[in-house]
């Protein structure tokens, strides 16, 4: 029968942590001297009392504002007092109520409080409630082994919907906020809504953390399995005289190492670290560490290596397939390919294609890989710092690895690939070592056949692999790597081959990377030699390429929107795809200046043409020198000078002119570098003219170191620097006499074209330069 709360005031005990709900017995612990002497007071009322939860159960003296202002009238139905003092208690709430008043007047809490009724609705969304709320704690009862039996009873027992909520509230895990508001809700309804809102959220917890604790028992079983099993093979083993943790690992790598041929030292090393796997625990991480290391002496192609296709007249088809002209790196080639043919075991040399960007110094490579009939392996050297890089790392370390060339083998599966080192001359050295140093012993005929990398600590011959290097300059490549290298130039292209490879390779490439037909676009030859001139400046043909793809795409376009196109690009319609040109088409001076003089030079975009600036003004014989030289021009400078002063009078120059004049030398582009003593006729060709107040001929370039005595001494580069003054338009170059072999290398559709002056003197380089 139940009871009921007909009081309006009763002592009042202050709970930590925990919601008493009506129709439900709960047991209290009381200690707090107030809430003891509340206790007292109520047994000797008829022992009802008031209880309600803090807002924050860590405070010990509560103030009202501390207590939330709903609670329950409670009904002592048990109590026994322990030695300390305090009192435990099983107390069953009787009705919900609203303290309106606390009184602390005495040594405990007397409240005054008012009943809250609850507001039911008949309705179907009620009993859908109801059956919902139902459903799931029924499933929440299940998971959570917390919750007693005869809670399910009580709920279904449960003859009222005050009772119902009750019942489920006080048996779920919610925190007191959550709980508190469900006792202050009046709404039945809210109060289901809010029950199945919290019920699906905690069942929803239960599952994933039953699904956690399935999967870690899965492991656990699996783990004693495993375990069990181990300790069955280790009998096994055992009896048939192969102990060891590793057993499985062991056969596993016994079995890849069926019909491999590899070097004894190999195998010996491989039995070694098998014997060491054998004594090793399986979860010990050295176990990992020697797995790691033997999978890589495994893998390693020791005994793979490819046939060498000899044919001679097939190489030189695929060369010629992918590249145009190049007619002394091709014949290199196919010199390879026949003394192959006639020694089989030739040492592979190690090539270097040097040459400006663009000039097809990579894609070489994979096309002698083709012709020989080998993999093909690229490495990229730019930027490289630490020689473990190359030489990889010794075990001890974690995450240790073999250096790139090992990887580069393994990568081509044979031991015997074409491997290319990019940009060789980009390598840098820091407090990590040198790379270059580490790329001597690779990179060295003599030597390779035994290369030793930190990881293996086995020699790998290298004999047998074709090492190619590129780079765009050999001034950063150390002297001892440089002397391993045999160099072939690739100077830059000129206007015609340009035109050529344009036609013959990038258009049909293009035309087919962008789905059109040879149909669609037309290339006039005006057109081609256009772009090559006004929208690109460089010794390859990269900017090139890239500007025929911005054509295409823009064809492409056209295609797209009208369905068809043929379009025609001349020299008058490329500016509509390509817009206004990016270079002046003529790049010498305009007209013949004083003391300006046209000098040749090779970069890393290939040669190319500077003016050398000079001029006089009052002052006391100071030499000025500006551009960012070097050491070297800056003493080329000095040294025609002091030619110009031995020899004024023969010179036709005012004797006097160092006590009159101060003398300027600038090199235009200040922001970039320059040296070299190439520079020394084109200084002194400037400074006379200046002393002299005679113009120097436009259309003349000129190099060549000089000496005090005016010798004109050779210089390098000859091929570059001729080919990128032809390309600006120079009619006259003079070159030093000692460089006329090397005239030979000159393109003859170039040679043709061009007046050269070879001289022994710097007075006949006044002659052929200045104007009179």
């Amino acid at each position: 029968m139940d009871k009921t709360w007909n009081l309006s005031g009763a002592p009042f005990i202050p709970l930590r942590n925990i919601v008493v709900f009506p129709h439900t017995i709960l047991p209290l612990n009381v200690g707090r001297t107030k809430s003891v002497n509340a206790i007292e007071q109520a047994l000797s009322q008829g022992k009802m009392i008031v209880v309600s939860s803090q807002k924050n159960g860590v405070i010990e003296e509560p103030e009202p504002g501390d207590i939330y202002d709903v609670g329950v009238g409670c009904e002592i139905i048990q109590v026994l007092k322990l030695p300390d003092g305090t009192y435990r208690i099983l107390v069953e709430g009787v009705r919900r109520v609203k303290i309106t008043e606390f009184d602390r007047s005495k040594d405990y809490w007397d409240v005054l409080v008012t009943p809250i009724e609850d507001i039911i609705e008949e309705s179907l969304e009620m009993e859908a409630l109801t059956r919902s709320v139902s459903d799931r704690f029924a499933i929440y009862s299940e998971m959570n082994k917390k919750v007693p039996q005869e809670a399910m009873i009580n709920l279904t027992n449960a003859d009222s919907a005050e009772k119902f909520v009750a019942i489920v509230t006080s048996n779920m895990i919610a925190s007191v906020e959550e709980k508190q508001k469900i006792l202050e809700e009046p709404i039945v309804k809210k109060q289901l809504n809010a029950l199945v809102t919290i019920l699906e959220r905690e069942n929803t917890i239960l599952e994933i953390s039953q699904r956690i604790d399935d999967e870690v028992r899965n492991r656990i079983e699996k783990g004693q399995k495993e375990y069990y099993l181990r300790e069955k093979l280790k009998e096994i083993e055992r009896e048939l005289g192969e102990e060891g943790e590793g057993a499985g690992v062991i056969f596993e790598i016994k079995r890849k190492l069926k019909g491999r041929k590899l070097p004894k030292h190999v195998s010996d090393k491989i039995n070694e670290e098998l014997d060491r796997l054998k004594r090793t625990p399986v979860l010990s991480p050295e176990s990992g560490v020697i797995q790691n290391y033997l999978d890589w002496l495994i893998v390693l192609p020791w005994d793979k290596s490819t046939t060498d296709t000899v044919d001679v007249v097939q190489a030189k088809e695929i060369l010629d397939k992918n590249h145009y002209d190049l007619k002394e790196v091709k014949d290199r080639i196919i010199e390879l390919i026949a003394v192959k043919k006639l020694k089989k075991d030739l040492k592979g040399p190690i090539i270097c294609f040097v040459g400006p960007p663009g000039v097809g110094k990579t894609s070489l490579g994979k096309s002698i890989a083709e012709a020989l009939g080998r993999k093909f392996v690229r490495m990229s050297l730019g930027g490289i710092r630490d020689e473990a890089e190359i030489r990889g790392h010794r075990r001890t370390y974690v995450g240790a690895l073999p250096g790139r060339i090992i990887q580069g083998i393994k990568t081509a599966g044979v031991k015997n690939p074409v491997f290319l080192l990019d940009e060789i001359d980009k390598v840098g050295a820091d407090f990590r070592g040198d790379p270059t140093a580490a790329l001597l012993e690779a990179l060295d005929p003599e030597q390779n056949n035994s290369f030793s990398d930190n990881y293996l600590e086995l020699p790998f011959d290298l004999s047998g692999v074709l090492f190619i290097t590129t780079a765009n300059i050999t001034d950063t490549i150390p002297p001892a790597l440089l002397d391993r290298l045999e160099i072939i130039p690739l100077p830059g292209y000129i206007d015609e081959e340009k035109i050529h490879i344009a036609r013959e390779f990038i258009i049909p490439r293009q035309i087919d990377a962008h789905g059109l037909k040879k149909t669609d676009v037309d290339f006039s030859y005006n057109a081609i030699l256009k772009i090559i001139n006004e929208y690109t400046r460089e010794a390859g043909l990269r900017n090139l390429e890239r500007s025929i793809t911005k054509v295409m795409r823009r064809v492409a376009r056209e295609k797209a929107e009208k369905g068809s196109v043929h379009s025609r690009i001349t020299e008058n319609s490329i500016e509509k795809y390509l817009g206004t040109p990016d270079y002046m088409k003529e790049s010498t001076e305009k007209k013949n200046l004083v003391g300006v003089s046209c000098g040749m030079v090779v970069t890393q975009a290939g040669g190319d043409i500077v003016y050398i600036e000079a001029t006089k003004m009052p002052g006391k014989g100071s030499l000025i020198l500006t551009g960012q030289l070097g050491d070297v021009m800056k003493e080329s400078a000095q040294a025609a000078m002091s030619y110009i002063r031995t020899y004024a009078d023969k010179l036709g120059v005012n004797g006097d002119f160092y006590d009159k004049y101060d003398i300027h030398v600038h090199v235009p582009e200040g922001a970039v570098p320059k040296e070299g003593p190439s520079a020394g006729v084109t200084i002194f060709i400037a400074l006379v003219s200046v002393l002299k107040g005679k113009p120097v001929n436009k259309d003349v370039a000129m190099t060549g170191e000089i000496t005090l005595r005016g010798r004109v001494l050779p210089v390098g580069g000859i091929k570059e620097k001729v080919l990128g003054a032809y390309r600006a338009n120079i009619k006259k170059i003079i070159l030093p006499k000692a460089n006329e072999k090397d005239l030979e290398e000159v393109p003859k559709e170039v040679s043709r074209k061009l007046e050269f002056v070879l001289i022994d003197n710097v007075e006949e380089a006044l002659k052929e330069s200045l104007v009179e």
